[in-house]
C-alpha cells in the first residue's frame, strides 16, 4: 500500500520494457474503486477513453515515448474505505502513426438511437 493525505497529489508514471524503441504509450482509462475485484460498481473516474473526468487529473510531458506520467488529488470513498484501488487501461502504438489510438486523444463515443 501506499499511504496518502486527502488531496495530497499523486504522481503515476507507466513504463513500457521493449526492445522496440519505436512505440509510444497512452493512457486510456483510469477508474478507482474501494473494492480491487470489482471496478464496475462502485467506481470513480479519472480518465475514460482519453478524456479527463476529474478535474485534479493532469498527464505530465515524458521524454520517452514509452513513459506515460500522470498525477491526481488523493480521494476518499465516503468514510467507510479505508483504500482505494486503481485499474488502468494503457494502449501501446507505434511512434508517429497518428492513425492509432495513441494519437486521437479524447474520443466521445457516442450511440446511437434505435428507435425509429
Amino acid at each position: 500500500p501506499y499511504y496518502v493525505d486527502l488531496n495530497q497529489n499523486l504522481f503515476l508514471q507507466a513504463s513500457l520494457h521493449s526492445s522496440d524503441p519505436n512505440l509510444v504509450v497512452f493512457v486510456d482509462t483510469c477508474v478507482a474503486s474501494p473494492d480491487p475485484s470489482n471496478f464496475r460498481t462502485l467506481t470513480y473516474e479519472l480518465i475514460r477513453s482519453g478524456c479527463v473526468k476529474d478535474p485534479t487529473y493532469s498527464s505530465y510531458y515524458s521524454p520517452y515515448s514509452n513513459v506515460a506520467r500522470f498525477a491526481f488529488n488523493a480521494f476518499s470513498f465516503v468514510n467507510r474505505y479505508p483504500s482505494v484501488y486503481l485499474q488502468c487501461e494503457l494502449v501501446v502504438c507505434r511512434y508517429n502513426d497518428y492513425s492509432s489510438r495513441c494519437y486521437q486523444g479524447c474520443v466521445s463515443r457516442f450511440r446511437r438511437n434505435a428507435g425509429s
